[in-house]
């Protein structure tokens, strides 16, 4: 995410990387999605759901698009340099020709070299074999405005994943154990709804609680935000086993309840006031652009790369809505939990107190896993942004400055709020809105006009988007921007009435 090129890592099967990207996907925007199907209605929702799935797919293919582009510059940068130490080895007057042919390097002259190579057979110049990031891509296609404008977005992006998992862990404690203890035992879903004030443990009040389950959470996970931490491949596998037990289990929990005439959920067709919200957790639940290169550029044969995301929007587009529409019908509107799996902690859903507990603390177990890996990501950015060529960070601003930074405003705003679907909405619809939309589609139009230049106009990129008419990179933009117009309108107007 800082911007540099890695190694492309261990390759795997194009089946491999779709189950990777359905992983990647599917994670905690998935559980504040049933809310806001209910907030929303059925009708609004599933339509929504189904146009913002085509538009992530687009964008995507924009990014592929993009990276196959950078993958194509750094080898005519490096046949360029392979050239000019070939020209300084046979004589010194080609020196001076060399660079001036560098200095000019978007003339067709220097690109026909490169084009009659492909021609011969040898191996396609957009073929994706190492790993650009989106930090590097912005670099290599973006102005310097535009490269700023990415790693703002990308950092307002991550502060506010970092605000979802700081809020969602301590919820998830408060209502779990605040029901254990107090007089409504096993009642987190039933249709008793609590306010902040209540009582948890004797004078302690849930909000109290909350607080305290924050603080601790921050003093445990916090400190990773100094140091370096890596993903492992078992942390991988765990996390992602328990997430798709935790989905099965309700999915299938919630067709039990349906199936046996208990079902309580009245959802109407359309609610305009939730679509705000809603838009917003769609956009975060579709979210994986910024991790494509990561995820795509191991995979070992790349034809169908196309094909197989759209194979995986269809399977995501098909298990979000199972999970929303047996939710919305099984649970009345006004029960639902910003966290989906605190709805199954009710003794009267399910009788097996361990699966209660699992569901219930489901949240935590994920999530305290990947807040050290963002708020590591978000402080490697930071630092990116800064970066000047040559320059080093003194001690205390590298070590103590940016940590702090990066630590500090999301637990900040998670201690003045723990409502989790406004937090997924707001970071979906305005920073989540330019990292799906705005940036692959500037990626995308930048790297078309740089190809063209470097390789000249009939050179055709292998990768190119299906979405190759320039109509659909100007339809994202004005969708994109119309989006940030109709939130802020929307919430403005909200708050009026208020």
């Amino acid at each position: 995410m800082a911007g540099s090129i890695t190694d492309t890592g261990e390759l795997y099967s194009p089946y491999v990387g779709l189950v990777y990207m359905f992983n990647l996907i599917v994670g905690t925007g998935a559980l504040t999605m049933p809310k806001a199907f209910a907030t929303a209605g059925w009708l609004v929702s599933l339509v929504l759901l189904m146009f913002l799935g085509f538009m992530s797919y687009m964008t995507t293919t924009f990014v592929v698009e993009a990276m196959a582009a950078a993958n194509a510059q750094l080898r005519w940068k490096r046949m360029e340099k392979r050239k000019e130490d070939d020209e300084d080895e046979d004589s010194s007057s080609g020196v001076s020709d060399s660079d001036v042919l560098l200095q000019d390097g978007y003339e067709r002259a220097e690109t026909r070299p490169i084009l009659s190579v492909q021609r011969r057979g040898s191996a396609n110049i957009f073929e994706i074999t190492e790993r650009v990031e989106m930090g590097q891509m912005a670099s290599m296609f973006f102005n310097k405005v535009g490269v700023n404008l990415f790693y703002f977005c990308i950092i307002i992006y991550l502060y506010g994943d970092l605000a979802i998992y700081a809020a969602a862990v301590p919820v998830s404690l408060m209502q779990v154990t605040c029901s254990v203890t107090g007089n409504h035992s096993c009642s987190v879903g039933d249709s008793t709804k609590y306010n902040d004030t209540d009582k948890c443990w004797g004078p302690i009040r849930r909000i109290d609680a909350y607080r305290l389950y924050l603080a601790a959470f921050t003093l445990l996970l916090g400190p990773f935000t100094f140091f370096n931490v890596q993903k492992t491949k078992y942390l991988q596998i765990m996390t992602s086993l328990m997430r798709w037990i935790a989905f099965i289990l309700m999915i299938i929990l919630a067709l039990i309840r349906i199936s046996r005439g208990q079902a309580e959920g009245h959802p109407s067709m359309a609610q305009l006031s939730g679509i705000r919200n809603l838009f917003g957790v769609c956009v975060y639940s579709f979210m994986c652009q910024h991790s494509l290169p990561s995820l795509i550029t191991p995979i070992s044969k790349k034809k169908h790369v196309n094909k197989l995301v759209l194979l995986d929007y269809i399977l995501i587009l098909a298990f979000y809505s199972l999970l929303s529409f047996t939710a919305i019908y099984c649970f009345r509107n006004d029960t639902l939990m910003d966290m989906y799996t605190l709805n199954f902690t009710n003794c009267e859903i399910i009788s097996v107190a361990f699966i209660r507990y699992f569901l219930g603390l489901f949240p935590v177990f994920t999530i305290s896993t990947n807040f050290p890996i963002i708020a590591v990501t978000l402080r490697n950015n930071w630092k990116t942004l800064f970066h000047r060529e040559g320059g080093t960070y003194p001690w205390v601003v590298d070590r103590i400055v940016f940590p702090v930074i990066t630590l500090i405003p999301p637990v900040l705003v998670a201690f003045c709020t723990h409502d989790l679907e406004s937090l997924v909405g707001i970071t979906g619809a305005y920073a989540g809105n330019g990292i799906q939309y705005l940036i692959p589609a500037f990626l995308a139009y930048c790297s078309r006009k740089d190809t063209q230049l470097v390789f000249g106009s009939g050179t055709v990129n292998k990768h190119l988007s299906p979405f190759r008419h320039s109509f659909w990179i100007v339809f994202v933009l004005i969708w994109g921007f119309s989006c940030f117009v109709f939130v802020t309108a929307n919430i403005v107007l909200s708050e009026s009435k208020l």
